[in-house]
């Protein structure tokens, strides 16, 4: 009878009370945007007084220092955090291993794998052997820390920093990885219903079923972050940088280009710098530019342009460290280098028409120019020219007011002119 009645009682409850949880989607690599996208859900679903705060994973790593900071984010939660490595075919991979580790509940959907937390450097390049090993100790003591304040397998954990293992969702489950197997989110709410839940200070029975699952919607500030984020965007602004320095470099005064090459370069590098980054694309790419600037500045009918666009695309398809899963498409790599091979011949054609062309400002722009004798130049007078009244010497002797002149050449601010002889004189 008393069963009954508690059980009534918990269904009045939820009628009048429905739960509520929030859900958020990583999907990418983790970096500062994933800290503030953790960050938000969880301050939203405190202040709404959520029951439990759902994280779906599929994420290939990231920034270790911003890893931790989600982690400090989900341990310190008085929300429950449930992470659900989800669809089918996804990964939590490195970074991902750890967040997903530090949660109250860890979940996994059918054909997903968990681990490979190895840390590596994001310029791809060998590190020390005293500094590798010192950065895999504290990784180490970092996920074991984790695994063992969850109760999780340490074992394991320390096996996913040094070995670089991974496992399926059976192997997880049956090495006390994760907690549960479930095909979809509903499966796993139906599931997780009434399962206790140990926060920071309390202990929390989770009412999971039939549940209301709201979206967090980013920031107007996250998704600008996020979009920065994005490999072919932070690829594309590296370009237009580079491209904005060249020009306002090769042509000072403007200021617009360098202002937006150098604001391209700020986003790109906060966008890259959360990536697998190898030195040598960098570098191949920044020389393919030096190659480019050194064409329209010297032109070498090629030789120069084609070192560049070598360089560049040697440089694009190296950008990434091998094996991160991070690659610039070949379509946004061969629509790149042909637009900076037409923009420079561009620039070379324009520079060649430019010297062709008859000056007709400054100095040299006077020279040849007729004008009319104001008052007599003996030697010196004044002269009337592109409308405006010129001091003059004359080099064929005196020459009379009224007579046309021909400007042979300027000293100082005194143009040298000779007369202009009739036919019939």
């Amino acid at each position: 009878m008393k069963k009954l009645i508690l059980l009534y009682f918990v269904f009045l409850v939820n009628l009048v009370f429905p739960s509520v949880g929030y859900i958020l989607k990583i999907d990418g690599a983790i970096g500062p945007v994933t800290y503030y996208q953790v960050k938000h859900v969880l301050s939203l679903a405190t202040k709404n007084k959520a029951d439990f705060v759902l994280i779906t994973l599929d994420t290939p790593g990231g920034l270790l220092s911003s890893t931790r900071k989600i982690v400090q984010e989900i341990l310190s939660s008085e929300i429950p955090v449930i992470c659900y490595v989800y669809p089918s075919g996804a990964q939590c991979a490195s970074a991902g291993t750890f967040i997903a580790l530090s949660a109250h509940i860890l979940a996994m959907a059918p054909a997903t794998n968990i681990g490979a937390a190895h840390p590596v450097t994001l310029m791809g390049g060998e590190m020390d052997k005293k500094m590798e090993e010192k950065i895999v100790n504290d990784t180490v003591s970092f996920i074991k820390t984790i695994a063992r304040h969850r109760n999780r397998n340490e074992k394991w954990a320390e096996r996913a920093v040094r070995e670089s293992i991974s496992s399926t969702e059976e192997e997880a489950l049956k090495e006390n990885v994760i907690d549960l197997k479930a095909k979809d989110i509903d499966d796993l709410l139906d599931k997780i219903d009434n399962w206790k839940v140990k926060t920071k200070t309390r202990e929390i029975v989770l009412r999971t079923k039939g549940t209301e699952i709201k979206e967090a919607k980013p920031e107007i500030r996250d998704k600008i972050l996020e979009f920065i984020s994005d490999p072919n965007i932070a690829y594309l602004l590296l370009v237009i940088g580079i491209w904005g320095i060249i020009f306002e470099l090769s042509h000072p005064g403007f200021g617009i280009p360098g202002i937006v090459g150098t604001i391209a370069l700020i986003l790109a590098f906060f966008g890259l710098h959360t990536l697998p980054i190898n030195l040598a694309g960098i570098i191949l790419i920044i020389l393919s530019f030096i190659f480019f600037a050194l064409e329209a500045i010297t032109p070498t009918f090629g030789i120069f342009i084609t070192s560049g666009i070598i360089s560049f695309v040697l440089g694009s398809l190296m950008l990434f460290k091998k094996g991160s899963m991070i690659k610039i498409p070949i379509s946004t790599i061969f629509f790149v280098s042909v637009f900076a091979s037409i923009f420079i011949w561009f620039i070379i054609w324009f520079a060649w028409r430019t010297k062709r062309r008859r000056i007709i400002t400054g100095k040299e722009g006077l020279i040849g120019e007729e004008g009319k004798v104001i008052s007599d130049l003996n030697p010196e007078g004044m002269i009337f020219i592109h409308g405006e009244y010129w001091k003059a010497r004359s080099t064929s002797g005196i020459i009379p007011k009224n007579k046309k002149v021909k400007v042979v050449d300027i000293k100082g601010l005194t143009l040298i002119v000779e007369e202009i002889k009739n036919e019939k004189e």
